[in-house]
């Protein structure tokens, strides 16, 4: 009697390759003389199946080059032949680059690879990422937000009253005047446009210290705000403390908390509200769904930073509901390099998705392409 036939089981693809490519992009709305473009870096892993995924790594200022030479050079040769499985390729490349630096330009470049493993996947379950992650809001609310500090104040309130008329019930201007007098015109300027229901945000972008910082919320305080994002240097954990202890304004940071180890310490030592990480500066997708079950089960309120057409996506996959950050006319979209439909849609201050497979990536060869 022959023995019985075992169906056989294909094993997961392995990595063929990784190619890379950079587009830099002048911005429609400059962000002051230090920051006056974007940069991404486009990745493609092939497999050897003959499957492709696509994603991206992305500053806006520092390090475009040195990202792509650790895509190119130290990354692609490690990843090839590993199953393209994001979580178990990201937990080996962490340990393989951390000599290099734990986060930073190694984990932005690492966000490259992590992107398009789970385009990958989500392709080859023929969903979109947020489909395969588990979608669980039907659409979320965006806060327009912009790189205003060098805005006269006219500029300012014009901005504003854009926002409002595209519909947002929550905007984040940018603080740290040299007087603060003038930080208060702003501000006040700012909530009479919006009136006193809809939010406020402030960003001071690292530009105080402690001493400043308490100074400044004896004067902006009264105007209803909603949270004061990261007024100092994002590493200093022990001000930080100081900070959350005696603040009247809840506190936000983490774009600059590049691993699941800070976010953990500074929620640790209870020094912040709110955490707001950018989901290419933490490594990818794979970290920041663990970055959100560790605020999760902490009870700390999550708000992605930036991209809000990669961090729209994610959003829709969270238990509670967040507030996706527009900064105005800089999307990919709007930044016209995108190759074909973006992958959400904003509507009077909501965002949802287009339906389109993986990431819903596909960028130009060229930014005037």
């Amino acid at each position: 009697m022959s023995a019985p036939a075992v169906e056989s089981v294909r094993a997961a693809p392995l990595i063929a390759g990784l190619t890379t490519r950079l587009l830099t992009v002048p911005l429609l709305r400059s962000w002051g003389v230090e920051a006056p473009e974007n940069h991404v870096i486009v990745t493609e892993i092939q497999t050897d199946d003959g499957g492709a995924g696509h994603g991206f790594s992305w500053t806006p200022t520092i390090g475009p080059q040195a990202v792509r030479a650790l895509l190119d050079h130290d990354i692609a040769p490690f990843i090839t032949g590993l199953p393209a499985n994001p979580e178990t390729v990201w937990d080996a490349l962490w340990k393989r680059l951390h000599e290099a630096g734990g986060g930073g330009l190694t984990t932005i470049a690492m966000a490259g690879v992590d992107l398009a493993l789970w385009d990958l996947q989500a392709r080859r379950a023929q969903t979109s990422v947020t489909g395969l992650l588990g979608q669980r809001q039907e659409s979320a609310e965006v806060y327009g937000s912009g790189v205003n500090l060098h805005y006269t104040l006219e500029e300012l309130v014009a901005q504003t009253e854009r926002w409002v008329a595209a519909g947002h019930r929550a905007v984040k201007i940018k603080v740290g005047k040299p007087d603060i007098r003038e930080d208060a015109e702003r501000v006040a300027a700012v909530r009479s446009v919006l009136g006193p229901d809809r939010k406020l945000m402030i960003d001071a972008n690292q530009r105080w210290d402690l001493p400043a910082t308490f100074k400044a919320l004896d004067v902006l305080a009264e105007y209803g705000l909603e949270c004061l994002e990261e007024p100092i240097r994002a590493d200093d954990l022990w001000a930080y403390r100081r900070l959350r202890k005696h603040s009247p304004v809840p506190i936000a940071l983490g774009e600059n908390l590049h691993t699941i180890y800070r976010f953990r310490d500074f929620i640790e030592a209870e020094a912040v509200d709110i955490i707001q990480p950018n989901i290419i500066r933490v490594g990818g997708i794979t970290p920041f769904r663990r970055i959100v079950e560790l605020a999760r089960t902490n009870s700390i309120r999550v708000m992605p930073h930036l991209l809000p057409e990669l961090s729209g996506q994610l959003a829709l996959t969270l238990a509670e509901p967040t507030l996706v950050e527009d900064v105005e006319d800089a999307s990919f979209e709007q930044l016209g390099i995108l190759a074909g439909p973006s992958p959400v849609r904003f509507s009077d201050g909501r965002l949802t998705l287009t339906d389109q497979p993986g990431l819903g990536f596909r960028f130009k060869e060229s930014p005037g392409a």
